[in-house]
C-alpha cells in the first residue's frame, strides 16, 4: 500500500496519505489558478479516510471558495493544502504540489481547458475536457 506524506512551505503543517489516489488531473479552472499562483493545479481526489494531518492543524486557515468547497490552507505561510466539499465530505481534494513523494499515477488529462490561462499552451497529449470528465464532459483534440 503506498503511503504519502506532504507539508507547507514552512513546515507547521503535515499530513498523510494512506493508499492509492485518484485519478489525477491538471485542473485550468481560474479558481485553481488563482488559488496556486500558476497555470493549473494538478489535483487528485482520495477518500477522507486517508488522509490523517500529522502536525499543526491548529494553524489551518479555511476559505469557502465556492458553495460547497472549502479550501484548507497553512495560517503562517499559506500553503495550499486540500479541498473539502461540504456537500461529499468523504472526498478530499488534494494538490499533488505538496506532496514529499511521487504517487504511483500520473496525470490522465488536463479538466476545465475551456478557462485556462490564454498564456499558457498545453504541449502534451493528455486528453483535454471542457468540465469535469464525466459523462457529459466535452472532450477537445489534442495536438
Amino acid at each position: 500500500m503506498q503511503k504519502l506524506s506532504g507539508r507547507c512551505l514552512c513546515e507547521g503543517i503535515a499530513y498523510e496519505i494512506s493508499g492509492e489516489l485518484g485519478p489525477i488531473f491538471n485542473c485550468h479552472c481560474s479558481k485553481c489558478r488563482r488559488w496556486h499562483g500558476a497555470a493549473f493545479r494538478t489535483r487528485a481526489t482520495i477518500n477522507a479516510q486517508q488522509f490523517r494531518w500529522t502536525r499543526g492543524e491548529e494553524l489551518l486557515s479555511r476559505y469557502h471558495s465556492s458553495e460547497f468547497v472549502v479550501k484548507h490552507f497553512c495560517s503562517v505561510c499559506g500553503s495550499n493544502l486540500i479541498s473539502t466539499y461540504d456537500n461529499d465530505p468523504e472526498k478530499i481534494g488534494v494538490p499533488l504540489g505538496g506532496l514529499d513523494q511521487a504517487p504511483h499515477n500520473a496525470p490522465e488529462g488536463h479538466i476545465y481547458v475551456g478557462s485556462k490561462s490564454p498564456w499558457f499552451t498545453i504541449t502534451d497529449d493528455l486528453p483535454q475536457h471542457d468540465t469535469w470528465p464525466g459523462s457529459h464532459a466535452k472532450v477537445r483534440e489534442t495536438r
